[in-house]
């Protein structure tokens, strides 16, 4: 375990809410990421996947990351909040300073946050008079169970959390994906045969590179396997390391795509578990199934460097593929 001392924390209920603050939110958020919510946005998952690969499927080289797993969630999100599309690589850079830089400096961690913070509250403003349709609109109409409406800083809390969490955790998973596929030939090629494996496929690759490691607040002094976890201390909870447990998985260090009981920790356990992961699988699922309908062979391009993002979430940053 990691423990970190810091003044400084980021408020983005609910998944940094305790009881009895934490349900009210969460159950708010619930309904926009059903199944049968995140089924509606299939029809544009699919188009933003083949205007990408439009745009270097002739070039015989790309960016898996930066050309094409990097950009489906921020479309997708940018439209389920809605926001402009075109300040997809704003939200990028505020990202990474987020998740990325901000791990070792602070200073840019509460760069990005207030960014974050000043962006939303020009979309927050307008829409307590007319909310609209969109999930900004959706939190200020929401309503607590005693009736009351969520603050701005709760609301702004909510959107910080569903545009950092939700789009470089899912960016991440889709890269890390199509690296596992351009490095393990029998893997690809098996996808490509049988696509109606890839979302079985999806929950190994999840198991195998869970993209996440969170970060929870010591709430009471206690120990643990020896080690001494002292209230307000940060620990990091290793996802990736419990979908490593060989007690729990055989072959825990083999990719098996066919994995058949594969009850992995990627999107978290407990009252924190991921709201989004219906999301989440569906843009996995469909980025692959477009990608290797239209791309069924490729390889990572080893003359290039393949960069990884390091702190609580990681994929590959840069990621060049050979077409064909």
């Amino acid at each position: 375990m990691v423990v970190r001392e810091s003044d400084y924390r980021v408020n983005s209920p609910p998944i940094t809410s305790d009881p009895p603050d934490h349900r009210p939110m969460r159950m708010v958020l619930i309904p926009p990421f059903t199944p049968q919510a995140v089924a509606r946005l299939e029809a544009k998952a699919r188009a933003v996947c083949n205007e990408l690969i439009d745009r270097f499927v002739a070039n015989g080289m790309c960016d898996g990351a930066v050309d094409y797993a990097q950009t489906i969630p921020v479309l997708i999100n940018s439209q389920m909040l809605g926001i402009p599309a075109q300040h997809g690589d704003q939200f990028r850079e505020w990202i990474t300073m987020a998740l990325q830089t901000g791990v070792t400096d602070e200073a840019a961690l509460r760069q990005a946050e207030e960014a974050i913070a000043a962006y939303f509250e020009v979309q927050i403003k307008p829409r307590r008079e007319n909310p609209g349709e969109d999930l900004v609109g959706f939190l200020i109409a929401a309503r607590s169970p005693d009736g009351e409406p969520f603050s701005d800083r709760q609301v702004l809390g909510a959107l910080r959390l569903l545009l950092v969490a939700g789009i470089d955790t899912t960016w991440s998973a889709i890269g890390s994906s199509l690296w596992h596929l351009a490095t393990h030939e029998q893997d690809r090629a098996r996808l490509v045969a049988e696509p109606e494996s890839i979302p079985t496929a999806v929950e190994e690759l999840l198991r195998a590179y869970a993209p996440v490691t969170m970060a929870r607040e010591i709430a009471k002094t206690a120990d643990i396997g020896g080690c001494q976890l002292r209230e307000g201390q940060m620990v990091l909870l290793s996802f990736p390391a419990a979908n490593r447990d060989p007690g729990k998985f055989p072959d825990a260090d083999k990719v098996v795509i066919d994995r058949k009981h594969n009850p992995h920790a990627a999107f978290g356990l407990g009252i924190h578990r991921c709201i989004g992961s219906n999301l989440a699988r569906m843009e996995m699922v469909v980025a692959l199934q477009e990608w290797l309908k239209r791309i069924p062979v490729f390889s990572l391009d080893i003359s290039k460097p393949t960069t990884w993002s390091q702190g609580t979430v990681r994929g590959p940053r840069n990621l060049p593929i050979r077409i064909g």
